[in-house]
């Protein structure tokens, strides 16, 4: 498949990345630089412009009473829930329309390269270069873990570039199916909606698309890759231009080959280093995947279990909890704000101005 981008490579941003292309052995960077730098470029203008004025237009009330730190925390959620629900409906369309990656085998889903799997895969690194700016610009809003995470996720998808992986970037992004639901809930307390019937639907979605696409679809994704990685440790990969004159003439490969494994040299292989570095970040956001789902378990169960509810003792709730919720009530002509408590939990993100953890 061919890449379905819109615009093709520019000439002078590929001319400018080749030889950090060629000296990282990043062949295929350069063919998709422009989509990496015009989604971060995109994401950048929502964050900036897009977020402000459309919440200045709908949610007066709410946005004016921020401060600084929580307008751009306000922002970045709904990047987060363009750029999610954005990358989900794209990576699950080339999912079915890419025959090629369909088609792909056991060296394919190592080494192999097509154009709409290297499309998520750019849009995808665009959107945690975005994420790195933001994060490296403001550590005191989001911290030293966010910045880290925005660091190696950025790192994870770069090797894609080799190409390595390639076929998994759709699998993996698929992730991000639950992160929808998470941004809603995050807006759902800033619009004085907490523990309102809505955010309980919103709730047992958020649990349920977390469970099945980030636990059992990821867990199994992550069985499969680590599979595939194994059988490529210190092997080359068995195409034309790794092959021998005598072997050539005995050799037969599938015809799509010819496409997809046309960055395979006799030089490609999958490094020892590489294979750990992936397979350890892999782990990693595997284990908090785990970690995250209990807790979002114990964090809908306060905040809508009368019994866990009875727990809490007026007047000994910490000041997170002591937190309000700002709401808009017209009287009389005027706006004026009102304030009811709310209970934060680990979803809010408001603790020290960060962001949700997911």
């Amino acid at each position: 498949m061919r890449d379905p981008f819109p615009i093709p490579p520019i000439p002078a941003l590929s001319k400018a990345v080749q030889p950090w292309a060629d000296y990282l052995k990043l062949p295929t960077l350069p063919l998709h630089i422009h989509e990496v730098v015009i989604m971060a470029a995109l994401y950048h203008f929502v964050g900036s412009v897009v977020s402000p004025v459309l919440s200045r237009r709908f949610f007066p009330t709410q946005y004016a009473a921020l401060s600084r730190s929580r307008k751009l925390n306000w922002d970045v959620h709904v990047v987060s829930l363009v750029q999610s629900t954005t990358i989900n409906a794209l990576a699950l369309w080339v999912m079915f329309v890419d025959d090629e990656r369909k088609n792909m085998d056991w060296q394919e889903r190592i080494w192999g390269y097509t154009g709409g799997a290297a499309m998520i895969q750019a849009f995808a690194a665009g959107y945690f270069l975005y994420d790195l700016i933001i994060t490296a610009s403001h550590p005191n809003i989001f911290g030293l873990g966010m910045l880290a995470h925005a660091v190696s996720a950025l790192l994870v998808y770069s090797f894609g570039f080799r190409p390595f992986v390639n076929y998994y970037s759709t699998n993996f992004i698929l992730w991000e199916l639950s992160s929808p639901f998470l941004n809603i809930h995050w807006f759902f307390d800033k619009l004085g909606m907490t523990g309102s019937r809505a955010q309980l639907y919103n709730g047992l979605m958020l649990i349920f698309t977390f469970f099945s696409c980030r636990l059992v679809w990821g867990t199994y994704q992550s069985v499969l890759v680590a599979r595939d990685v194994w059988a490529a440790l210190r092997v080359t990969p068995k195409v034309l231009a790794t092959l021998g004159p005598e072997e050539v003439l005995n050799a037969a490969f599938p015809s799509q080959y010819a496409q997809t494994m046309q960055y395979v040299s006799q030089s490609t292989s999958v490094p020892l280093w590489l294979a750990a570095v992936y397979m350890g970040a892999n782990l990693t956001l595997n284990s908090l995947n785990f970690y995250w789902f209990f807790k979002m378990i114990e964090a809908v169960r306060k905040r809508f279990d009368p019994k866990e509810k009875e727990k809490e003792v007026p007047g000994t709730e910490n000041p997170v909890r002591d937190a309000a919720v700002t709401t808009g009530a017209e009287t009389k002509g005027s706006i004026e704000l009102k304030t009811r408590p709310r209970r934060g939990t680990l979803l809010d993100g408001e603790e020290a101005d960060e962001p949700p953890p997911i």
